[in-house]
């Protein structure tokens, strides 16, 4: 947790905002790796 996103787990469960923070930032990883998938699949073809 601390290594991925700069805060140890008792931060990130005790404030809200780190939480958000961090979920907001791992829903901006998925809907990258979900283009770059769309983009190989697109390539292969």
């Amino acid at each position: 947790m601390h290594q991925a996103h700069g805060m140890g787990y008792e931060e990130y469960t005790n404030k809200v905002s780190k939480l958000l923070e961090v979920e907001k930032r791992r829903e901006e990883d998925y809907q990258k790796s979900l283009e770059i998938a769309a983009d190989i699949d697109r390539n292969s073809k």
